[in-house]
């Protein structure tokens, strides 16, 4: 039984080597980014609070291979990678044209236990 990423991924024509490569390039850590953390760090050091508002820096940890890979097959995979996942697949979308989807479209809803 196919994974509603694999469908939707299928559906669209969408080769996971794309989705990775749009991975690496949207979570790629730029000098912004580096600023961001670097006031984060010192704010620390000084005791102070987060501003709220300020921006938050990109994680600089894109989908591999074998995390898609995981992900098409159906296995777990944490939230923060759907996330990128989903961001990957969004802005492929935003490319050709086409409505970005949510979350839900791509992957099942978790199990409650």
């Amino acid at each position: 039984m196919a994974t509603k990423l694999e469908t939707f991924l299928t559906e669209k024509k969408i080769d996971s080597r794309r989705v990775v490569a749009a991975s690496h390039e949207l979570e790629k850590l730029r000098i912004e980014d580096r600023a961001i953390k670097l006031a984060q760090q010192q704010a620390r050091k000084k005791d102070e609070k987060r501003e709220p508002g300020s921006p938050k820096p990109r994680s600089g940890k894109p989908v591999s291979e074998a995390t898609l890979g995981k992900a098409i097959a159906g296995q777990a995979v944490s939230g923060p990678t759907k996330t990128r996942v989903l961001r990957a697949v969004n802005h492929i979308l935003e490319q050709r044209k086409q409505s970005a989807v949510a979350l839900a479209d791509l992957f099942e809803a978790p199990k409650k236990a």
